[in-house]
């Protein structure tokens, strides 16, 4: 592949969070999906442009880089720093709210915002938050420096200035193919979750909640070249979306399957919920089968109808009245290594709501807690090993113009601290059985175990 230095005026701005739609301008070229995850994580590996978020959406990559702004919640407070004036304030209550006043009282007209949101975001919802570790990150957003682009057309260099978007198309332009895997082992059920799921299918039985999402998490004994395992899954993953970041000490990169939510700018909200699993990519005669059995097996179709019938709920209380509907109905969608059963629930959000109070009716993603979801997450705080921390919360866009979009933080490798590990879970019900389950674990580590680049 091979690139133009074409550049149009260094400072032309991209606004609004339509932006991720926006026709590449600045180099041509055709480029690949692959191509194009080759180019954002050459921009995050080499360590030029600070702290990052890649995120894609629609075959386009956002590379949102550097710190204007920044929005941190912990347990306890909310850390605004604003192009250097930093302020420190306590909260109670929501985080959505506290989110949406955070972000409200940015010093900059026009924003877009790129970070991730935690599973214990959703805490205080769900009778847990007295649970939650005082240094707990709930969420860790950034408004970018600037915004440069990939997608078919090519490389467009958004809103960099004049020298770093030199450096920006030299970096794509020699932009090479990562090196070779060591993939991880995942088989080994090192926290007993057969035995978990088998206490949860018993709690079911006894009527405490009618599902649960239950995760184990699989560390990784070496360390991670982050931005290299994204170019190499990307290539071989079939996401609704994929990211890739650097806040903090917290680095990862995923290829989710699931839209959490979104907000448009036509104030559509939409949510797109998965379940139901079997593996794919084995071989055509044998991913038909298993497309066959998911469609007829009678615990997995229950477990889509009873979720979407749940999201549908979410979204009717947020919703205009009679806007509320799901379609299509338990479609087939391929995503990795694994196939699901996926419908897609929408609505008008309705005029006294907001953009972040989608955000909290929704999250955590029915696909990812449980039914209900209270006593779903009581049980995922009681009976997982180790808190969830950023996997199965969301990646996050958002922007001042009141569109929104967070995509479910699963398929994702984490590092931190000198760790790296990945993390799946599967949705228990009356009919499930531990063996199974943790099959299905294993299916979908599938989609990131095999593409793990060393440092």
């Amino acid at each position: 592949m091979s690139l133009t230095t074409e550049t149009r005026a260094a400072d032309l701005r991209v606004d609004g969070f339509d932006a991720l739609a926006a026709p590449a301008a600045t180099a041509t070229a055709t480029v690949t999906g692959a191509d194009a995850a080759r180019i954002a994580a050459a921009w995050a590996a080499s360590g030029e442009f600070g702290e990052h978020v890649v995120y894609e959406r629609g075959r386009r990559w956002i590379f949102a880089a550097g710190v204007r702004a920044r929005v941190v919640i912990t347990r306890d407070e909310v850390i605004v720093d604003d192009q250097g004036d930093r302020t420190v304030t306590a909260w109670a209550g929501d985080p959505a709210d506290a989110l949406a006043a955070a972000t409200s009282s940015l010093s900059m007209d026009d924003w877009n915002i790129y970070g991730w949101v935690g599973f214990d975001f959703c805490a205080p919802y769900h009778g847990i938050f007295d649970r939650v570790p005082e240094d707990t990150v709930l969420a860790h957003l950034i408004v970018p420096e600037f915004e440069a682009f990939v997608d078919a057309g090519g490389v467009d260099t958004g809103t960099a200035g004049a020298e770093t978007a030199r450096r920006l198309l030299e970096i794509a332009s020699t932009a090479k193919c990562p090196g070779e895997s060591r993939p991880v082992h995942v088989r080994n059920d090192a926290d007993d979750y057969r035995s978990r799921v088998a206490t949860a299918i018993a709690e079911i039985a006894d009527g405490r909640y009618q599902k649960v999402i239950l995760s184990r998490a699989v560390d990784i004994p070496f360390d991670v070249d982050i931005p290299a395992t994204y170019a190499r899954g990307r290539a071989d993953n079939t996401p609704a979306r994929s990211f890739l970041y650097s806040l903090g000490d917290l680095s990862a990169a995923g290829f989710s399957p699931e839209l959490v939510v979104a907000v448009h700018a036509d104030r559509t909200v939409v949510a797109e919920p998965l379940a139901g699993t079997r593996a794919f990519g084995i071989s055509p005669e044998k991913d038909a089968a298993a497309r066959a059995e998911l469609l007829g097996d009678a615990k997995e179709v229950a477990e889509h109808a009873m979720s979407v019938r749940a999201c549908y709920d979410e979204i009717a209380t947020i919703a205009a009245v009679g806007t509320a509907a799901v379609g299509p109905f338990m479609e087939v969608r391929e995503r990795g290594s694994v196939q699901h059963l996926a419908s897609t629930v929408k609505g008008v959000l309705a005029d006294h709501e907001n953009p972040w109070r989608a955000l909290e009716v929704v999250f955590p993603s029915i696909t990812a807690s449980g039914i209900p979801k209270t006593p779903a997450v009581e049980a995922i705080d009681r009976l997982e090993s180790s808190r969830r921390g950023p996997y199965s919360g969301a990646v996050l866009a958002a922007s001042s113009t009141g569109e929104l979009e967070a995509t479910l933080a699963l398929r994702t490798i984490f590092s931190s601290g000198g760790r790296a590990w990945l993390r799946a879970g599967a949705g228990i019900v009356a009919q499930s059985t531990p063996e199974r389950e943790f099959e299905e674990t294993c299916e979908k580590l599938g989609s990131v175990a095999p593409y793990v680049i060393p440092r």
